[in-house]
């Protein structure tokens, strides 16, 4: 698993928007990376819902927010647009985001190959990783207030 300290892997996605996201376009701004299992599921929705209604706090704390599923870019257009995310959700069809972030289910429930795990990273300016949170556990979500601590610690 990443840990706080190391280098955050660099990738490129293409969004719900069907536009190629780096994490490299996030230079100068701290960046919240939610990997989550899947679009339209109960949990899911209410993470991403939460950073939603709490989006304010995000950009005051100058950090942008990412959502990160294997789903493809068609259905997270859709989940987006549905659910009134103002963040890009990218996708990771071909599961290599997530199995670099230490973020993947070799199988998932009902026998599904290849699921990100839920997760979060803060990852500050520079690309270093400063708060990492992998779950076992889908039904779990992860720790908003760290991650605001977290960011409030960064200049």
């Amino acid at each position: 698993m990443l840990s706080p300290g190391q280098k955050a892997p660099a990738f490129t996605l293409f969004s719900s928007d069907k536009k190629e996201v780096s994490l490299a376009g996030f230079e100068n701004k701290n960046l919240i990376i939610l990997f989550f299992p899947m679009a339209f599921t109960s949990v899911c929705t209410a993470e991403l819902c939460e950073v939603r209604d709490n989006i304010s706090t995000y950009a005051g704390l100058n950090a942008d927010v990412v959502g990160i599923s294997v789903d493809s870019p068609f259905t997270l257009a859709r989940f987006r647009e549905e659910q009134n995310l103002p963040f890009d959700l990218l996708s990771d069809f071909n599961k290599e985001v997530s199995q670099a972030y230490g973020a993947y289910y070799d199988t998932f429930v009902m026998n599904l190959k290849g699921v990100s795990k839920r997760a979060a990273f803060v990852v500050d300016k520079q690309g270093i990783i400063q708060y990492a949170e992998v779950l076992d556990n889908a039904g779990e979500v992860p720790s908003f207030q760290a991650i605001q601590e977290t960011l409030s610690t960064l200049k």
